[in-house]
């Protein structure tokens, strides 16, 4: 009984890493660190190596499922999948027709989260205070980046494949956002998808299968090695991509060749220019409560974590 209903948990903390995706700017890691499975699904990635392929030849089923983890990992992935599927038409839909309400929300709970992912930190020493504020540089730095100029180049595909796959595993960063900000956004995730171009998807997906494989091994080493220093870098991070989440701002398109790229039938945004509201009118005041609702989201999910 209590295995489902871990089980069961799981796969709801899997429906909320695949809500955050739909969301742009907004990381499924982020989620995953804030529901306390960050690391544990890190070590699970990591475990499909050469000694998991030789279970797999000596039909070692259990050894196998004991050794990658695989009670965590299929939860997990089936909640992530099953959001997608069905939270990311409603998603969409409230994203285009209420934006600020939407960032505002997600604004709430990524703040939130910065304080209780920083509370799993038992000392905050000059070395863990460093490393936050690195991960504060670099997610804020990314996100006042301007777009690349598209490249077809496979060493430069297979590069985008390794950053846009690390970008979706660390917290607070966006692969979406990134590969955008590399240029090939429109390469890859439409023209090549919707055309299956073999010479631009290989190149892409060796690169994020490398970075997948090596960047969890480094990450389960950071943590065994330097645990508050890798969790105070990714709580930077998420301090960092507030910036993205900031719910007032107008959003600048993604263009190719002086057209606004649209993919299944939205424009797509490079960029936003952020600002403050001139007045305190109806709309401020709703994603006002919506900020505190995310805040109390975050809230009551540490609570509901620490129950039996």
């Amino acid at each position: 009984m209590t295995k489902h209903k871990f089980n069961l948990s799981l796969f709801f903390k899997g429906m909320a890493m695949g809500a955050a995706n739909v969301i742009p700017g907004v990381s499924g890691g982020t989620i995953a660190l804030i529901t306390g499975i960050y690391e544990r699904l890190i070590n699970a990635i990591k475990s499909f190596d050469m000694h998991a392929l030789k279970l797999l030849k000596k039909k070692q089923w259990q050894s196998f499922v004991q050794y990658t983890d695989l009670n965590f990992l299929v939860p997990v992935i089936l909640g992530l999948i099953t959001a997608i599927l069905s939270l990311a038409k409603l998603l969409s839909f409230l994203f285009i027709h209420y934006p600020v309400y939407i960032w505002a929300y997600f604004f709430g709970l990524v703040l939130a989260s910065v304080y209780y992912v920083g509370k799993t930190i038992e000392q905050w020493n000059w070395s863990a205070i460093v490393s936050f504020l690195v991960g504060v540089v670099i997610a804020v730095s990314i996100t006042v980046l301007h777009p690349a100029v598209e490249n077809a180049n496979p060493w430069y595909l297979f590069l985008n494949g390794i950053i846009a796959i690390v970008s979706m595993i660390l917290p607070g960063l966006s692969g979406s956002f990134v590969l955008i900000l590399l240029g090939n956004y429109q390469l890859v995730a439409i023209n090549a998808i919707n055309h299956f171009n073999l010479k631009i998807l290989i190149p892409f997906a060796l690169g994020a299968a490398l970075g997948l494989l090596v960047f969890s091994h480094l990450l389960s080493w950071l943590f065994k090695r330097f645990h508050k220093q890798t969790l105070a870098l990714l709580t930077g991070f998420i301090l960092g991509s507030l910036s993205i989440l900031w719910p007032w701002k107008k959003a600048v398109y993604l263009t190719h060749d002086q057209q606004i790229v649209y993919r299944h039938g939205k424009a797509l945004v490079a960029y936003y220019e952020k600002y403050f509201p001139q007045a305190f009118n109806k709309e401020v005041f709703l994603a006002v409560l919506l900020i505190l609702l995310g805040i109390l989201s975050i809230v009551w999910l540490e609570r509901a974590s620490q129950q039996k």
